[in-house]
């Protein structure tokens, strides 16, 4: 039985969710994979709880749910922020589930560099350290000998990331299309059933699947920082963010989804990523197609993905995710496929 002690970095929707996971499936961890996965450290935005023996994370939650912030909780060590716990020394691996950061990246930024420079493992949630610093972070990696995973950056628990850069083995890849933002295509479904734009996402942010920012979704920021990531991970192509054109859903109208609807479409805010020649072109924008195809057939809460290559094809996913278990579960594969 092998011991990895992990802090969490942010304690919103995921990280409950991954305790959550963490508390009922500890026993399977233990018989398949020999993990026992033990939560030493825990930040939100008002401070942080240490515990070198594993903190009790039923009564954590609990805590948390009843509206106090983790440094209170009285079973463990306060710290000022996450970036004191990050540069503590107990711990295997760093889990980064913080809001979304465009600005600095900060306070994630600052606490994946910390947990990299002392050969920690970090597995992400959080987009906006790789849309900013994706070179910078593997480089880092790489130096200091800890893993970097961050399979649940892309679609949550789609396995985007995993499929590109492991299974399509000596394949050139043409094309990538998704639909990488169930918020925006959840708002863009129920729009074109009648449903008011402000309840549709209303109903995103209740579930916690909408950022904090609800601009990122619909403006298709998430969408355009989840294809930077897929281009420089999977297309070996050193994007960033302004090389992405990008055109939300704030300005799509019932009459635009209900003239769609009538000629057998369906508009969904869709991310392209095309090579043309030696380029790529890199475009986030809401487009009509056919509601018979694969995107025009993602519906709701669902986030899918089209691979267009030479020797394997076409290949399609898609997820229904209808709140942050699965974005937590992809964490947990993460957490288990690292190795540390």
């Amino acid at each position: 039985m092998r011991t990895r002690r992990l802090i969490l970095i942010g304690f919103g929707s995921v990280h409950q969710a991954l305790a959550h996971l963490l508390i009922t499936r500890q026993a399977r961890l233990q018989q398949d994979y020999g993990l026992d996965l033990q939560v030493v450290g825990v930040a939100d935005r008002g401070g942080a709880i240490m515990n070198p023996q594993g903190l009790p994370l039923d009564a954590l939650l609990a805590h948390k749910r009843a509206g106090h912030g983790v440094s209170t909780f009285p079973q463990g060590t306060a710290l000022p922020d996450a970036r004191t716990l990050a540069r503590m020394a107990g711990y295997d691996l760093l889990l980064e589930a913080s809001p979304v950061n465009l600005e600095d990246g900060e306070p994630a930024l600052s606490c994946i560099r910390a947990a990299l420079l002392q050969g920690k493992g970090v597995v992400l949630a959080n987009k906006a350290p790789l849309v900013l610093d994706y070179r910078g972070l593997h480089q880092l990696a790489r130096e200091e000998g800890g893993p970097l995973a961050f399979s649940a950056t892309v679609c949550g628990g789609l396995p985007v990331i995993n499929v590109g850069q492991r299974d399509l083995i000596a394949a050139a890849i043409h094309q990538v299309e998704g639909i990488f933002n169930s918020t925006s295509n959840y708002i863009l479904s129920r729009m074109a059933t009648g449903e008011p734009y402000q309840d549709a996402l209303a109903e995103a942010q209740r579930r916690g699947l909408a950022e904090r920012d609800p601009r990122l979704d619909v403006e298709g920021w998430d969408t355009a920082n989840k294809l930077v990531i897929i281009a420089n991970a999977v297309l070996h192509v050193p994007a960033h963010l302004e090389d992405v054109r990008v055109v939300g859903i704030q300005d799509i109208t019932p009459a635009d989804l209900a003239q769609a609807r009538a000629k057998g479409e369906m508009i969904r805010l869709i991310a392209t990523a095309t090579r043309e020649g030696s380029r790529w072109q890199l475009e986030v924008k809401p487009r009509a197609v056919p509601i018979t195809s694969f995107l025009g057939g993602i519906d709701g809460w669902e986030m899918g993905v089209v691979f267009r290559t030479d020797i394997f094809e076409d290949i399609y996913m898609k997820i229904d995710e209808r709140g942050p278990t699965a974005t937590a579960a992809a964490m947990l594969r993460d957490v288990v496929n690292v190795g540390v």
